[in-house]
């Protein structure tokens, strides 16, 4: 399905595959559930995601810098509409 953003879970999963070659990945379109919140587009999909991520660029770093991997990965949906992003780091 794509969105108003054209922001789709399987781009952020590519791009995430690409980048930090993780061991577990899980990405989650969440947008639906977040009708009529900020950033939401009225599509429902596309502005609210979830991503479940294991990669072993992670390995010894804090969970503040993971996060910013992940975050510096997407920065290009982040341009164009993603709204929010939750990451949970495996």
């Amino acid at each position: 399905m794509t969105s108003g953003t054209g922001i789709t879970a399987e781009a952020l999963r590519a791009k995430l595959q690409q980048d930090l070659a993780p061991t577990q990945l899980e990405v989650l379109d969440e947008s639906a559930a977040h009708a009529g919140h900020a950033g939401a587009d009225g599509t429902g999909s596309g502005t609210h995601f979830r991503v479940r991520i294991a990669a072993p660029s992670f390995e010894g770093k804090a969970r503040v810098a993971r996060h910013r991997l992940v975050y510096d990965c997407l920065q290009v949906f982040i341009a164009r509409g993603l709204h929010a992003l939750a990451i949970e780091t495996l």
